[in-house]
């Protein structure tokens, strides 16, 4: 997801932007039957132009959209300033840049690996809601599913397996991701999409991120299991646990405060968590 570096139009207009060429690009055409008008006023004549059959042959192709979304970060116009990045500068990203950092503030928590495709993405719970509440507009409530979400621990090789196994920051990051989910669910006016969506959050960490491994081999750290690369054996962490619990219900609630990831799941056991941004009090999800 993608949010303006500053409040100025350009900045907006650049965030804008880079959702039609990160997402548009390929689900426009899919539903609309052509590609986003800001990649057309970019790339014009380098797009492959489609003839009126070949439009409606392609509009509404699709039975439903499938959201892969771990991170957000801030969009920065570069029509009218310089970018440092490779390809920022260019029309194939249409001269958008992106940063984690404003004014001296990261815009969440970074995790994984500068060395690794994660590139130290960050942990920013309200994309999920702005990505979801964004499709949902756009596309006019096509049924979607999370079909890709997860937590990549940051990869100490001296970490023992114990800390490995409490893997507090993995039940953290679902909780608050699924609580501002659960939040753009219930301010949908249309029951299809808390249909659709309600506990369909696909992990990563679930199917063990074989994508990641097969990029960067066992460098990033997805995962609610924790395989023993002697033996083979997997064995569940402290989140597949809570994973588990969450899923068949065993809980009214997950309460996201200052004072802890407070729930039955676990039994007793409290475990860290952190204020919600926008209400500062538990969601019920």
């Amino acid at each position: 997801m993608y949010e303006p570096l500053t409040e100025s139009e350009l900045d907006h207009r650049a965030a804008k932007r880079a959702l039609a060429f990160q997402s548009g690009w390929t689900l426009d055409p899919s539903i609309f039957g052509d590609y986003p008008e800001e990649i057309k006023e970019y790339l014009g004549s380098a797009l492959p132009s489609f003839s009126l059959d070949e439009k409606n042959y392609m509009k509404n192709s699709i039975d439903f959209i499938g959201i892969n979304h771990y991170s957000t970060t801030y969009a920065k116009d570069c029509t009218n300033s310089s970018c440092c990045g490779a390809t920022e500068n260019r029309a194939i990203q249409g001269f958008v840049g992106t940063v984690g950092e404003r004014d001296g503030v990261l815009i969440g928590e970074i995790v994984g690996n500068y060395n690794t495709a994660m590139g130290g993405s960050y942990v920013v719970p309200r994309g999920m809601q702005e990505i979801v509440n964004h499709i949902k507009i756009r596309y006019s409530n096509k049924p979607m599913f999370i079909t890709e979400n997860g937590y990549s621990s940051p990869d100490v090789r001296e970490q023992r397996v114990i800390e490995l196994m409490n893997d507090v920051k993995r039940v953290e990051f679902h909780a608050r991701y699924l609580a501002h989910l659960a939040k753009s669910i219930r301010h949908s006016s249309e029951e299809k999409l808390f249909e659709i969506a309600e506990g369909e959050q696909m992990c990563v960490d679930i199917s063990y991120g074989h994508l990641w491994i097969a990029i960067n081999g066992y460098n990033v750290r997805f995962g609610l299991y924790y395989v023993d690369r002697q033996t083979l054996t997997q064995i569940p962490k402290l989140s597949a646990r809570w994973y588990k619990n969450f899923l068949t219900n065993k809980t009214a609630n997950v309460c996201i405060s200052s004072g802890g990831v407070r729930n039955s799941l676990l039994g007793s056991q409290e475990m860290g968590g952190v204020r919600n941004e926008s209400v500062g009090k538990c969601d019920h999800v």
